[in-house]
């Protein structure tokens, strides 16, 4: 049996040989692994060194293990490692704040609704009664409801439910009161319906503010509980990037705050919000970046959405004759704010979902963009795109940023509203890809749901999960399995002027990257969705 004098002169011994090995030393060595890198040959590794923060090198396990030391080895198994996802479009502050909401989402009936607000009033009984999600494309009778039973129920108590797509929202007369709507009222890009005389209580997009603008901003304290509510369900689900579209400001600081504290892990490309206020802002200081925040574009909105009716279109609805939809502002305010931003670097990123909507910002944006320029002005959903109007992504470099879940969630009344002939121009995403080469893709929760998965299986196999419809939606616009993963890493990077630090794992970069279960380019496609993550690392941290 050795001494302790002796063990310890081994000990010193084998530090000594290890110091003089001049291997360098990696904070983090992962083995054994099928790593995806999504470089530009799409090739494959087993092995990834890491040191502060960012890859060192990736290789074999042979090469890597030959070459650095490590703190840390972490053994994959054999299982399958990504760049970590990148939510080209979402609301990840309000996805939070809406967890503090009445969830409607999936309810099937407004009687459902109904129960699910007494439910909830019962827990929270003081103040508005907010909720979110709804869809009245899901219940058996798609007419959109009235506000009488909402009246009945709470008389006292302000109340306003957002439609799923947050273009439509049914608010009780007690919230129409302090807003102070009146039957008759108007304004520009919204509607608020009235029948027989009388305030129906809905509200379509512009009008929709008027009711919120009255809605008491959160505390501190809620707005910190939504950012770390809505982080640790991103970091379940892979993501380690998220485009939040739609900031004001002070928001912007509230996360920069909490990001340089080391509270808030998540990466964020934020979009100020398209108001007076935010230009007046972000304009003198320029682009504001940080290892975790990225402030470098605008979001304004073109018109609303498809399952509203606000979308608007060439031409009249399929299934509403008179009704073209609208634009929420003129022409003129899209034009203003394209000249403004021409003159920065900033990026404009437009929603436009009809075909009208899009048409407009495509030649608002060519009057302000240089042929095949890198300016990567973005539409956000591009939802619907006349057959002519495709050419024009190309031809000045404009970005279809799209989210592929909305296909499937619409196409059971998609072509009600738009006629079998322009339905064959509606979330075109491989028409789309063809413009630029790529295309960056998204879910645009809470509209949707948070899952990547769901935006990979979407995008690749354009069915529901019961693999509805047969063959697939418009199948001919699927995307193969490698251009998806692509939108969600390397291309969701590039659209935000990030692919030189992340979405692909080469050395040098952001060591940001998940480990699944299955892999998502082999898998049989009925295994997409149950696909788990095991694990998301952010600058080579294990934040889930």
């Amino acid at each position: 049996m050795k001494s302790f004098f002796q063990l310890a002169i081994i000990a010193l011994v084998s530090i000594f040989c290890w110091a003089c090995s001049g291997k360098p030393s990696a904070d983090l060595l992962i083995r054994n692994a099928v790593i995806y890198t999504v470089d530009s040959q799409f090739s494959k590794a087993t092995s990834m060194a890491i040191r502060d923060g960012k890859i060192l090198a990736i290789g074999s396990d042979e090469n890597i293990s030959s070459q650095y030391s490590a703190k840390e080895l972490f053994d994959a198994k054999g299982k399958f490692i990504y760049p970590g996802f990148i939510d080209a479009h979402c609301h990840f502050y309000r996805y939070g704040l809406g967890l503090q909401t009445a969830d409607l989402v999936g309810t099937t009936s407004w009687q459902a609704i109904l129960d699910t607000l007494v439910k909830f009033s019962a827990i929270r009984p003081e103040g508005w009664i907010i909720g979110r999600g709804w869809d009245q494309n899901d219940w058996s009778s798609q007419e959109f409801p009235t506000n009488e039973a909402l009246n009945k129920l709470f008389p006292d108590r302000p109340v306003l439910l957002s439609r799923i797509d947050g273009h439509a929202a049914m608010a009780n007369s007690k919230a129409l009161e302090l807003a102070g709507i009146k039957a008759g009222d108007q304004l520009t890009g919204g509607k608020i319906e009235v029948k027989n005389g009388q305030l129906t209580g809905l509200l379509i997009d512009n009008a929709i503010g008027l009711v919120e603008s009255k809605i008491t901003a959160p505390t501190e304290v809620q707005m910190k509980e939504a950012l770390l509510d809505a982080q640790r369900n991103c970091f379940a689900m892979g993501l380690t990037t998220v485009d939040d579209c739609g900031l004001d400001y002070n928001e912007v600081e509230f996360i920069d705050g909490m990001q340089k504290s080391g509270e808030l892990k998540m990466r964020i490309y934020a979009m100020l919000s398209d108001s007076k206020k935010n230009y007046d802002y972000l304009l003198p200081k320029g682009i504001i970046k940080t290892d975790r925040l990225n402030v470098r574009s605008f979001k304004v909105y073109a018109d609303g959405a498809l399952g509203s009716r606000g979308a608007c279109l060439l031409e009249d609805y399929a299934d509403h004759t008179g009704n073209k939809g609208f634009l929420l502002s003129d022409p003129e305010h899209f034009d203003s704010i394209a000249a403004l931003l021409a003159k920065t670097p900033f990026q404009m990123n437009t929603h436009a979902i009809g075909d009208s909507g899009n048409r407009t910002i495509l030649k608002i944006y060519a009057k302000h963009l240089v042929a095949r320029s890198d300016r990567r002005w973005r539409i956000e959903h591009a939802q619907v795109v006349n057959a002519s109007d495709f050419a024009l992504f190309g031809q000045y470099g404009i970005i279809p940023s799209v989210q592929p879940t909305h296909a499937t969630s619409d196409m059971y009344w998609a072509g009600k509203r738009l006629g079998s002939e322009r339905e064959k121009g509606a979330y075109a995403f491989q028409d789309l890809m063809k413009q630029n080469g790529w295309i960056p893709l998204g879910t645009d929760f809470p509209v949707e749901d948070i899952s990547p998965f769901k935006t990979f299986y979407a995008a690749v196999v354009r069915q529901d999960a019961k693999g509805f419809p047969a063959g697939g939606y418009q199948p001919e616009n699927a995307l193969s399995r490698e251009e998806a993963l692509r939108g969600m890493t390397i291309w969701a990077a590039k659209s935000n002027f990030e692919e030189a630090e992340k979405g692909s794992l080469e050395p040098g970069k952001l060591a940001d990257f998940i480990l699944l279960d299955q892999d998502l380019l082999a898998i049989p496609s009925d295994r997409l969705l149950v696909t788990r993550v095991l694990g998301t690392w952010i600058s080579g941290e294990k934040v889930h």
